[in-house]
């Protein structure tokens, strides 16, 4: 994938509050003057809604062409994110472990990437509404992250029905959401401990866990597989074009801030096995591939299971995806 590097400054916007209690009716806040709602306005809706097809719908109804208004500041509602009834939501470390060789285990797993994708979703939909006053490539950029995680969601939710199961019937854990409210002020930091952290995680784990799938004889979940992390590179890169671009714009070195960071806001421990062809596609240079492997430099205290299909235990079939 090639970046498209937008060499423009920007500012932050002056504020602009709504009260997020106008914002989810369909009442006319966050309208252009067409009456067409602002893409972040939409984005809040879509964060909000608590089923997961009528979020995929919402996802998929924010159009190419919808009005963007980068500088409005909308106030948070309450209740973030919408999700359903089920899956329950307990510790990772409660997440239980099945065997890949049973039917039920293969779908247990299939169920975790599911609901990493169900999140990854509302955190492409979090930071499309939250952080105002950036460019409107930003926006557009996140906007196609949580088109393409909801396409995952759906890739992954249809195989669970073939293999007899349904979002929801195993349980989940909240470790990416968890990181999420920890950075909700502060978007170089949710863009180095989301994209770059939690998400190039995903990175390592994918190869681990499809040739898991594909060695059971589940060729077709194996595929899925392949697509999400071929559009996880992707996802990565994004997050590490703007985290950068941040950086510059503040006069930080991006190795040092991340590192500082990771420990200010006590993100998960980084442990191979590293998925550096997959990183550099992504867009780690060679400074932050070599602090990856200096344990030195990685100074978060949180262990590495807030992304891991099984809650985080450290065998093969799940070991290192932590997102």
């Amino acid at each position: 994938m090639v970046i498209v590097l937008r060499a423009a400054s920007f500012r932050p916007a002056p504020e602009i509050l709504m009260d997020s209690n106008s914002i989810l009716p369909a009442d006319g806040n966050g309208l252009d003057q067409s009456g067409t709602p602002c893409l972040r306005a939409q984005a809040l809706r879509a964060l909000a809604a608590t089923g997961w097809a009528d979020k995929l719908a919402r996802v998929r109804a924010i159009g190419d062409d919808a009005p963007l208004d980068g500088a409005r500041r909308y106030a948070a509602p309450g209740g973030l994110p919408g999700r359903p009834a089920a899956p329950v939501l307990v510790a990772p470390a409660e997440v239980p472990q099945r065997s890949m060789a049973t039917q039920e285990g293969r779908a247990a797993l299939l169920h975790a990437l599911a609901h990493i994708e169900f999140n990854a979703v509302n955190l492409a939909l979090d930071i499309l509404w939250r952080f105002a006053g950036m460019p409107d490539a930003f926006y557009r950029d996140w906007l196609r992250v949580a088109r393409e995680e909801a396409a995952h969601f759906d890739l992954l939710n249809r195989r669970l029905a073939e293999l007899g199961h349904a979002y929801g019937d195993f349980p989940g854990h909240n470790g990416l959401w968890d990181m999420a409210e920890r950075t909700c002020d502060d978007l170089l930091a949710r863009l180095a401990l989301v994209p770059r952290t939690l998400e190039a995680r995903g990175l390592d784990a994918s190869p681990l866990i499809r040739n898991k799938l594909a060695g059971a004889g589940d060729a077709q979940s194996a595929a899925i597989v392949d697509i999400i992390l071929r559009d996880e590179i992707g996802h990565v890169a994004i997050g590490n074009y703007w985290y950068k671009r941040l950086c510059a714009e503040q006069g930080r070195e991006p190795v040092a801030c991340y590192a500082e960071l990771a420990s200010r806001y006590n993100a998960p421990r980084l442990r191979g096995p590293f998925n550096m062809e997959a990183r550099r596609a992504a867009g780690f240079d060679e400074a932050e591939l070599a602090a990856l492997l200096d344990k030195r430099a990685v100074t978060g205290e949180a262990e590495d299971s807030q992304r891991c299909p099984d809650g985080g235990a450290a065998n093969a079939s799940a070991g290192a995806l932590s997102r």
